[in-house]
């Protein structure tokens, strides 16, 4: 077991310093962990980190699945297999650009709902996660023989509240349910942080990405003895729709971290392999402090984090670097590196019809539900997709502005079944004229939602509209609903030779038959606009080439078909500009670099 006294860590009685990795099951193929796995061993780690996020598992409330995908279980004992140890941080929240930090959209759905603190509602929730989670952990921990050392409690508390009830439940949940294995906490070095998110009697740890020497020096001002570690060390950085691929320089990194080891703290490198955030499982961050102000940065779907390990395991320049340095304070695996995984050959995948989302809508969603004013996803009991509303117009009426009040995220908009424009929860007082004849108009309202914010103060991030359309100045009401939460496609049908229909959400279905064993590859949507794509029935998750800067996606060997199982099957869903090509590629495109520095 780990241990620790005013000393440091001891492991098995011994001197210890972890010298860990984060590794996201969730963000990885299970067929590609034990790779992913060994790579991270190679770098010299001997310790992977990783969440278990409470939204993930969850099937419904109350239930929750630990097989497949979803089985960290195998994870982690893969891991052991290879030498690891590992850290758990089972939340209830984990940030990790993950959609709303973690946590089930359900909970927006329950009026007055206070999250992450002593509301005995939320703490009712989180005792129903932790009494599913906890039975799957406690056979992993290290003193009944697996692989865990240690347990997280809740996560960078101090960045979000300072309630000492809840710290001190989501403490005792832990532990009533058998956790009893080191536990900890983690923070920024800063006083309010380390103020709002320590607990008497654990250890506490710091998150950050420079100085260490610094940083480690506000943790022990709230650690006074024993082990420091820096439980984030930010090697790389995240990216945005819309903003440049963020970089750290390799040299500037493996410098800060040579800096940091020296010291002799621990460390988890943040990330040292950043996978993908397939599905709709991206989250998204806000630099604004009221709901419905702009500022809504949704999160790119990979997430390849700039880490030593690539998005496809690649050995980056940086996996070298870090492993010299690696290589100064702890013995290194004597085995040869991991050779890079197979990547496809370059081809262009084969046109095979067409089927615009308007016209699908019983195959999608099947019938609507009437309310008389607009409501979110989560109130319609919908976490991820799209969501359709329809009303009514009396006419005639002049031009007026049609307006959405409370849209989650952004909203294409059509009157008789004719786009009129798009509106973007980034304007919220940007409006779409719409002149109304003797007719009257059928009003359409195609929503899509991206990422739940996942960090900050702005968690209550709902989907949809959740509150209201208008045009002009009267409230729409009488509304159709249809909640589309795309999760099977199989009852679509394609018609060839549709004409283009920019402005209009049309499905596009293309064909790629095996021409060798499954390997890599990265599906090129530079010359479309921005919508989803599917790969044999798996969403690979959001492309978005009018904003960037992300350009491919990676589409992992175990997705793709072998040719006894047949012809490869790729559906792109695209919103806003079609194209006409889609090139399968060897390699990445993440967009332009620009290198970002770290606190």
């Amino acid at each position: 077991m780990l241990t620790h006294d005013q000393d440091g860590f001891r492991r098995a009685g011994r001197p210890h310093r972890i010298v860990s990795g984060a590794v996201h099951y969730f963000r990885i193929h299970p067929d590609l962990w034990k790779d992913r796995l060994e790579r991270l061993r190679a770098l010299g780690a001997n310790t992977v980190d990783t969440y278990v996020p409470w939204n993930f598992h969850e099937t419904a409330a109350d239930k929750a699945d630990f097989t497949g995908w979803r089985d960290f279980g195998r994870f982690l004992r893969t891991a052991q297999d290879l030498g690891l140890d590992a850290i758990v941080r089972p939340g209830p929240y984990i940030c990790a650009e993950w959609d709303f930090g973690g946590l089930p959209a359900r909970l927006l759905a329950v009026d007055g709902l206070h999250l992450r603190c002593s509301d005995p509602r939320f703490e009712a929730e989180v005792d129903g996660w932790f009494d599913q989670v906890v039975p799957e952990l406690l056979p992993l921990l290290a003193g009944r023989g697996g692989p865990v050392v240690a347990v997280q409690i809740e996560n960078e508390y101090g960045s979000y509240g300072d309630d000492t009830r809840y710290r001190a439940h989501v403490e005792r949940a832990l532990v009533e349910r058998g956790v009893d294995c080191l536990l900890f906490t983690a923070d920024g070095p800063e006083d309010a942080m380390l103020q709002g998110g320590t607990l008497p009697g654990r250890l506490a740890t710091a998150t950050f990405g420079a100085e260490p020497a610094e940083r480690l020096g506000v943790l022990r001002r709230y650690q006074k003895t024993g082990p420091l570690a820096a439980m984030e060390f930010w090697i790389g950085w995240f990216d945005h729709w819309g903003e440049e691929h963020h970089v750290r320089a390799v040299e500037e990194a493996a410098r800060s971290l040579d800096e940091l080891l020296a010291t002799g703290a621990s460390v988890n490198l943040y990330m040292a392999h950043g996978g993908t955030n397939f599905g709709f499982w991206a989250g998204a961050n806000h630099t604004g402090s009221r709901p419905g102000e702009a500022g809504y940065q949704p999160t790119v779907t990979s997430y390849d984090y700039d880490a030593p390990i690539g998005e496809a395991g690649e050995l980056t320049p940086k996996f070298h670097a870090f492993r010299e340095v690696i290589g100064k304070y702890v013995e290194l695996p004597d085995t040869p590196l991991p050779e890079p995984l197979p990547r496809i050959t370059p081809a262009l995948a084969t046109p095979a019809g067409a089927a615009p989302l308007l016209d699908r809508l019983d195959l999608l969603g099947g019938p609507p539900v009437l309310r008389p004013a607009p409501e979110s996803m989560e109130r319609l009991g919908q976490s991820h997709g799209l969501i359709h509303y329809r009303t009514t117009i009396t006419g005639p009426r002049p031009a007026m502005p049609v307006r959405i009040d409370g849209l989650g995220d952004r909203a294409y908009v059509f009157a008789d079944e004719v786009p009129l424009g798009i509106l973007d929860r980034n304007a919220p007082d940007e409006g779409l004229d719409l002149p109304v004849g003797e007719a009257g108009a059928v009003l359409d309202v195609l929503v899509r939602a991206q990422g739940r914010v996942n960090y900050g103060p702005l968690l209550d991030d709902r989907k949809g509209i959740w509150r209201g359309v208008r045009h002009g100045h009267q409230q729409l009401f009488e509304w159709e609903i249809r909640p589309l939460p795309l999760t099977d496609l199989s009852g679509l049908d394609f018609a060839t030779g549709l004409p283009e229909a920019p402005g209009e959400p049309v499905f596009h279905r293309f064909t790629h038959a095996p021409a060798g064993p499954p390997a890599d590859a990265f599906l090129d949507m530079s010359g479309w606009g921005t919508g989803l794509v599917w790969l044999n029935g798996f969403l690979l998750g959001h492309y978005d080439t009018l904003r960037g800067p992300q350009r491919s996606l990676y589409a992992p060997g175990p997705l793709w078909r072998t040719r006894e199982q047949g012809t490869n099957e790729i559906i792109v869903l695209e919103l806003e500009r079609p194209g006409t090509e889609l090139p399968l590629r060897d390699q990445p495109d993440l967009g332009r670099p620009t290198v970002v520095t770290l606190q």
